[in-house]
């Protein structure tokens, strides 16, 4: 969807935004299921890259003490938690800029992703940079989806990220798509972007081609010693607006509830279910932040009517669409009639 039509629907009216959201919804998802997904950081901290939002960057003295990649034992234990506690994902997060093939982190990666495959959840890994090798690999050792954010649009990308670059980002989405996995990807509200620079991210993720099978919205969590720890909190209404526009422009894609979570009163959250939300974040912690606590979360789902999704982890990726050429292969939209792609 291009901007000037993602910029109409946000500036609606709120009750007629979520109208329009809330019936694209129960369209597309008239189930009324969240998915419950666990994210666990198998290895924290010592990152090379200088992402400003991030406590994981070693350029920064946030507290966050580099560690090395987590035992498959004890990644295996927290599997299984995660799946007792009725998560259908497992996300697993590395501090890295990147893997490659050949080298002994990333077979160790590749090793713990097979057994935690087996478990009968979805597997989602987020491990920086890859390249159509290493996207390969994962999709055989048994990854669902990978995640990889563009964070904010691309212009004001290079304000929050100098290490590496937008079209870095695109790269690696293109390579995850090509090995056949589905793609996780979203953003972040609070970087001191504009609404024009939420809308234009959104711009470049609803224009993927295949679509993402996932959309995390985050919203910041200042973190100390970070160059944004003083950035203010986003208010609950920007996300819910951003939100409700999101399940507009990609209608089959889950749309997660993310990161800023802890900031949100149960009757916002319940707000940005019915903006089109259908995914959270589910445990104790979320790589190096606070979320809300698990039975918190499902008395809220269930005082609200919401059911758990089940795993799907032999899902299909989402299919590209024929009319239009593959993205992202660029940060421009090759797509020029709406709803293409």
């Amino acid at each position: 969807m291009n901007y000037s039509d993602l910029l109409a629907l946000y500036q609606l009216h709120l009750f007629e935004l979520l109208d329009r959201s809330r019936a694209i919804h129960q369209a597309h998802w008239p189930e009324a299921e969240v998915q419950l997904c666990t994210l666990l950081s198998i290895k924290t901290g010592g990152c090379s890259e200088d992402c400003s939002y991030c406590a994981q960057s070693a350029r920064y003295k946030s507290g966050v003490e580099a560690e090395r990649l987590m035992s498959k034992e004890l990644v295996m234990e927290r599997a299984l938690h995660a799946k007792a506690n009725g998560s259908t994902r497992f996300c697993m997060g590395a501090a890295w800029r990147g893997v490659r093939m050949g080298t002994q982190r990333f077979e160790q990666v590749l090793d713990i992703v097979s057994d935690v495959s087996k478990l009968g959840m979805e597997v989602c890994v987020t491990l920086g940079e890859l390249g159509a090798d290493e996207a390969k690999a994962l999709k055989v050792a048994g990854v669902t989806a990978y995640n990889h954010n563009v964070d904010t649009s691309p212009e004001h990308y290079p304000n929050i990220v100098t290490t590496h670059t937008f079209e870095d980002r695109l790269r690696t989405i293109r390579h995850a798509q090509d090995a056949g996995m589905s793609v996780c990807c979203g953003g972040i509200l609070g970087l001191g972007e504009t609404i024009e620079d939420r809308l234009k991210m959104l711009e470049v993720i609803s224009g993927f081609n295949p679509p993402p099978e996932s959309i995390p919205i985050n919203a910041l969590m200042p973190m100390p010693g970070t160059p944004l720890a003083e950035n203010p909190q986003v208010d609950p209404l920007d996300l819910v607006r951003m939100i409700a526009v999101t399940r507009i422009a990609v209608p089959k894609a889950k749309v997660r509830l993310s990161a800023g979570r802890t900031a949100l009163t149960d009757e916002a959250q319940t707000l940005c279910f019915y903006a089109g939300a259908n995914s959270i974040f589910y445990g104790d912690k979320l790589l190096t932040a606070k979320n809300p606590a698990a039975e918190k979360d499902l008395h809220l789902l269930k005082k609200i009517g919401l059911s758990t999704q089940l795993p799907e982890p032999s899902m299909s990726a989402p299919e590209a669409n024929p009319c239009c050429e593959l993205s992202p292969a660029s940060s421009e939209s090759s797509c020029q009639s709406i709803g293409c792609c």
